[in-house]
């Protein structure tokens, strides 16, 4: 995910801003391999706590090795993710910041991770092109993670009290057979594919054709005109879907949306035609999305 300036951007930071700015991107990523460290631990263990900074773990050295397919598969994801937005700038010569990411102390250990764009983008084709690249890179390396984490998931024995459920997608639903019988319950999942399920989970919100989403640039990119209205109409969809479904984080994003605003600032070149290839990768993109839609994500048992 990312936001576009909507005047030119400033001149460059005095240096002392810019180190600053380059010890907290450190100290955010430091601060994010402990979290999803410390949450791929506690997963291991079946433990549901909702903080992911347990003190037991320090006595326990081999949680932390259980614990680290998971936060090396969503540093991997998220990472591939913005720097393929990163990557995509880098080509266009689009000033933007480096993936920042955001350590929360939630039951995965984070928030995702964003690069800042702060010059307008020359083209269309360059919106797209950045836009894509991102959902595109993380799907790629989310999914062979999601495939190692259920070679290595088990069925049987007894679900513990107070677990947490992670919702299936389309291409979960195809995937899952292929590992497990139908009767198998209930699965442990192992941590590295529910960092692979998050991937494919943010990938699915970002690919969501709204405001300044991925899926929002991909849109403008193909037809300025269309955006602001089918912007419109996303709001009202995923405030219904969200409220229908228990997927109240479609209902927040209908909110933040609806109070920070849907426009989309123009590119430089808002007449450049997109070309029949961008076309094809847009139709790719609108799969993607299809299969790793998740309305709710979680049930609580």
């Amino acid at each position: 995910m990312d936001r576009l300036p909507e005047d030119a951007p400033p001149g460059p930071p005095p240096a002392t801003g810019r180190r600053l700015t380059s010890w907290f991107y450190l100290g955010s990523f430091l601060l994010t391999i402990l979290w999803t460290w410390s949450a791929g631990a506690l997963m291991a263990g079946d433990d549901t706590r909702l903080v992911p900074w347990p003190d037991d773990l320090w006595s326990r050295p081999g949680a932390w090795l259980e614990g680290l397919p998971y936060a090396l598969g969503v540093l991997l994801i998220l990472g591939a993710h913005e720097m393929g937005h990163y990557v995509a700038c880098r080509l266009y010569r689009v000033d933007a910041t480096l993936p920042l990411f955001l350590p929360a102390p939630n039951p995965f250990g984070t928030f995702g991770a964003v690069i800042r764009i702060r010059s307008p983008f020359p083209s269309r084709r360059a919106l797209f092109d950045v836009g894509v690249a991102g959902p595109i890179a993380g799907f790629l390396v989310a999914l062979p993670i999601v495939l190692y984490g259920l070679a290595r998931s088990t069925a049987g024995g007894e679900s513990p009290e107070g677990s947490v459920a992670l919702n299936s997608c389309l291409l979960l639903d195809f995937l899952f057979p292929r590992f497990f019988a139908p009767e198998a319950s209930p699965i442990h999942l192992h941590p590295a594919f529910v960092a692979g399920w998050l991937g494919l989970f943010v990938t699915s919100l970002n690919l969501i054709p709204l405001a300044q989403l991925d899926g929002g640039h991909m849109l403008y990119a193909i037809s300025p005109g269309i955006h602001e209205r089918w912007s419109r109409v996303m709001l009202v969809a995923m405030s219904a879907v969200g409220a229908a479904t228990g997927g109240y984080h479609l209902v927040l994003f209908a909110i933040i949306f609806a109070i920070a605003g849907i426009r989309h600032p123009r590119t430089l070149d808002d007449a450049e035609p997109l070309g029949a290839g961008r076309w094809l990768i847009a139709l790719l993109a609108l799969v993607i999305f299809v299969l790793t839609f998740i309305a709710a994500p979680f049930q609580f048992g």
